[in-house]
């Protein structure tokens, strides 16, 4: 990756400078660095048209334009300076909030360093454009930059930081980039240095013998598209479902041969608003979505706002930890209009579908709070109402949760953050943040006897279901449906094809009985060694 733009002088404007002129070079600057963002995310789905969406936000956020303008007519500051100063002031007002709203300061970052480009007639900071493929090698991945990143070009990712559930590793999955994070020395590796990065392991090999790079190049063809339903070898059905952002990923995800959604976030019609979209916006949204699916599953996932996902119309700033606070179900309990219509609005276009709607709830850490829960979506006529697993307490105590839920989904990023007190951003704890971590498999296996209790059933629907090594202890813990992004269906749907139940909780316990998260992945990888070698995993 190139560097971004240095710091621009501090020397103020020239004397006779049309200061007007130059504080309106910073708003046209910001626009269409605005602009193109948002083209970039209309053109994107899911996750990437998410954060493409927040960075085009944050590109138009007026107090960052509003204070860049005052800074050139007041202080006489060059337009670049004035951005530059600006951005750091509003970045470091983040980093004070701390938690989640810390990390939004690197995508300040990301748009002060674009305007300031624009600004200065300088290629714009991000992915660069050669003319042949190539592994990427980074510091860090702005969400921007990897939302955008052509698989056609770009063969690999290898970061210095981050984490293995921060954003830069979810979308290179959504992508189908092999991508390995927080990695140590990798701002060693120099331009023209042939490496080979192995996703799957995690591995990343300099200078690896022409023999390696042969094996490499001649590898088996990945396979694009699930062919038959989820099922073991011995006929054990376990549901494979696509995670989904927007109309446009739920039509993608059908074309690769998904059973379902298991995931379909409804945050897109809400990113980057002031005020939340009408019932009638939302019903047209979901009504496509469902569409993509007639007669088959299609889980949606209330406003999943707070923490890493601020919206003004339901989350306060200012939290000391927004992690721990004011985040998913419960922003309804002092903004309860925004979820009865969302509920009204996935009632009215279920009610004009054929698609199976399962409505569930994040971040839900009690008995009581379920219950609610179920009884708004009864309110609203719908009958299928769950839960989201995503918090510790909720997996002790799944059995209770579920004593009304019909269903809960684990979401396997947040269980893990939580579990291991571990920001899933942060490179330096990348070694906590793995759903191999065996407290972790211990809550889902928990979470799982809940349902076993209660006749529910339990699905995963975080990363943890897009590793096909992963997923078959997973359905040895007791979950009953994988959801993943809609590229990882086919390698999981062949790992499965190739164990029996039986193997499957034998390869369970072989995890569990491991301590530590490397040695329970290589027990199981081991294990599943010429499965895994035949499919190229």
């Amino acid at each position: 990756m190139p560097d971004a733009p240095p710091a621009p002088s501090p020397e103020p404007s020239a004397p006779g400078t049309d200061l007007e002129a130059a504080a309106t070079a910073v708003d046209e600057a910001a626009a269409r660095v605005r602009d193109a963002l948002a083209r970039a995310a209309e053109q994107a789905s899911g996750d990437a048209a998410d954060i493409l969406a927040v960075t085009a936000a944050m590109a138009a956020d007026p107090s960052l334009a509003d204070e860049a303008r005052r800074r050139v007519l007041e202080n006489r500051s060059t337009p670049a300076r004035a951005v530059w100063d600006a951005a750091e002031l509003v970045a470091e007002q983040l980093r004070a909030l701390g938690g989640m709203f810390a990390d939004r300061a690197r995508d300040v970052q990301d748009v002060r360093d674009r305007i300031v480009a624009e600004l200065l007639d300088l290629r714009a900071p991000g992915v660069p454009d050669l003319g042949a493929p190539f592994v990427l090698v980074a510091r860090d991945l702005a969400p921007a930059d990897t939302a955008r990143l052509d698989p056609e070009r770009v063969l690999a990712i290898v970061t210095a930081g981050g984490g293995p559930t921060a954003h830069t590793a979810i979308l290179a999955r959504s992508l189908g980039i092999p991508c390995v994070v927080a990695v140590a020395g990798a701002l060693d590796i120099a331009d023209g240095e042939t490496v080979l990065v192995d996703g799957s392991t995690g591995d990343v090999v300099r200078h690896p013998a022409p023999e390696a790079v042969e094996r490499a190049a001649h590898a088996r063809p990945r396979r694009t598209r699930l062919e038959h339903p989820g099922r073991t070898a011995d006929g054990h059905a376990v549901a494979l479902l696509a995670n989904v952002g927007d109309p446009a990923g739920a039509v993608a995800a059908a074309d690769v041969g998904a059973e379902g959604i298991g995931l379909f976030r409804t945050e897109f019609g809400f990113l980057g608003r002031t005020a939340p979209p009408t019932v009638q916006e939302q019903v047209a949204a979901y009504a496509q979505v469902f569409a993509a699916f007639p007669g088959r599953r299609v889980v949606i996932r209330t406003l999943d706002a707070g923490a890493d996902k601020p919206l003004p119309f339901v989350t306060a700033a200012g939290e000391p930890n927004p992690a721990l606070g004011v985040r998913g179900l419960r922003t309804s309990w002092a903004h309860p209009a925004v979820l009865d219509d969302q509920l009204a609005a996935i009632a009215q276009a279920a009610a004009s579908s054929s698609a199976d709607v399962w409505v569930m709830a994040p971040m839900v850490a009690t008995a009581d709070e379920a219950d609610a829960f179920v009884d708004r979506c009864t309110a609203h006529g719908l009958a299928h109402a769950g839960i989201m697993v995503e918090v510790p307490a909720a997996a002790l105590r799944s059995a209770d949760l579920l004593d009304r839920a019909r269903f809960a989904s684990l979401g396997t990023n947040d269980l893990t953050q939580y579990a291991m007190a571990a920001d899933r951003e942060l490179a330096g704890l990348a070694q906590l943040s793995t759903p191999w971590q065996p407290a972790v498999l211990s809550l889902v296996q928990l979470a799982c006897a809940g349902g076993v209790a209660r006749d529910r059933p339990v699905g995963v629907c975080g990363e943890a279901a897009a590793d096909p090594a992963l997923a078959p202890v997973l359905v040895g813990l007791g979950v009953t449906s994988l959801s993943m992004t809609a590229r990882a269906l086919p390698d999981v749907g062949a790992v499965l094809a190739s164990v029996t139940l039986d193997e499957c909780r034998a390869l369970a316990a072989l995890a569990l009985a491991q301590r530590t998260p490397d040695e329970a992945r290589s027990a199981v990888r081991a294990s599943l060694g010429d499965v895994l070698d035949e499919l190229g995993l």
